[in-house]
């Protein structure tokens, strides 16, 4: 994923610190970010879509996570607001936060089918 930031060095730490997200760095023999193998959503939306939160943002990540509870603790701890959603969907729990630059992040917590 490709996005533009106010300050990318800071960026990087915080989904560094916060996520595990490796930074990228100019060498081509560190390591990069690889997380777990599993479900990827690719959802386009319209254009005049309110899910992401501001008007203008082009752009919101999901990451899945295998137990919310446990991540919103840590958040929380880190002193990162996050928003769960009460409802239990059939495909999984929720959990809304922004990055430093107001950029939305939901976190998915996959639910096996019945």
């Amino acid at each position: 994923m490709f996005f533009r930031a106010k300050d990318p060095e800071a960026l990087s730490l915080w989904y560094e610190t916060t996520f595990g997200i490796a930074k990228v760095t100019d060498s081509y023999d560190d390591p990069v970010w690889t997380q777990e193998g599993g479900t990827t959503v690719f959802a386009p939306f319209k254009k005049d879509t309110t899910y992401f939160g501001r008007p203008k943002q082009q752009w919101m990540i999901n990451f899945r996570v295998d137990d919310l509870d446990a991540a919103v603790a840590a958040l929380d701890v880190a002193g990162i607001a996050v928003k769960v959603a009460p409802e239990r969907y059939p495909n999984g729990r929720f959990a809304r936060l922004e990055d430093p630059e107001g950029n939305p992040i939901e976190l998915w917590q996959e639910m096996p089918p019945p």
